[in-house]
């Protein structure tokens, strides 16, 4: 059984139930302390989430590489698609950016925000940040363009992905994204799937 430990509305946890529940696949939400207990310690010993289980001694972190390991272990599914198509290429460049160009940046502006002497929320590598990720968010405006998802006509781990990043950007940061993305995020929103996934990881 695939089980998925994450903070309550953890964003990047959400991510990983949403693919399981667009694959139809079994999973189990556990919460996760903040701070992580010795016991969540001891199965993943940065304490980070979210973190995931599966048959066969499987434990990894990594919101990302858990998308991936989904749907090449259980696909194929329309989520990834096959080598042999064009936009394969396009779904891994843009499932990775959503993490490692839009939310990752987003982690120093998050602590800032809420863990920083008042004195020190405002400084230049915060500033730096928030402006290179503010420039990404513009650039997924651009690639996004007329289509009805990132990576072309079909809803790809690219949306998934992207889209639980933006979450990051316009709730915990309260930044607004162009209406382009808002239009397209309600969308995605709309996705029986998420909404099951929004359900179980804010109950977990």
């Amino acid at each position: 059984m695939i089980t998925i430990h994450n903070f309550p509305r953890g964003a990047r946890g959400v991510r990983v139930a949403w693919v399981c529940e667009e694959m139809g696949l079994a999973y189990t939400s556990a919460a996760v302390s903040f701070p992580p207990s010795a016991d969540y310690k001891a199965r993943n010993p940065l304490g980070t989430v979210p973190f995931l289980e599966d048959e066969g001694g499987v434990a990894i972190a990594e919101s990302v590489a858990m998308m991936l390991y989904l749907a090449e272990r259980y696909g194929p599914t329309p989520l990834l698609p096959p080598k042999s198509d064009p936009a394969f290429a396009r779904v891994l460049q843009l499932t990775l950016f959503g993490e490692a160009t839009l939310a990752a940046p987003m982690n120093p502006l998050i602590m800032t925000r809420f863990m920083a002497p008042d004195a020190e929320k405002t400084n230049w590598t915060a500033g730096a940040l928030e402006t290179r990720v503010a420039q990404a968010v513009e650039h997924v405006a651009a690639v996004l363009g007329d289509k009805p998802y990132l990576a072309g006509d079909g809803f790809t781990l690219a949306d998934i992905s992207v889209s639980c990043a933006l979450d990051m950007w316009q709730g915990a940061l309260k930044k607004d994204v162009p209406d382009r993305l808002s239009a397209w995020r309600a969308r995605v929103k709309e996705r029986p799937a998420y909404q099951r996934a929004q359900a179980a990881q804010s109950q977990a």
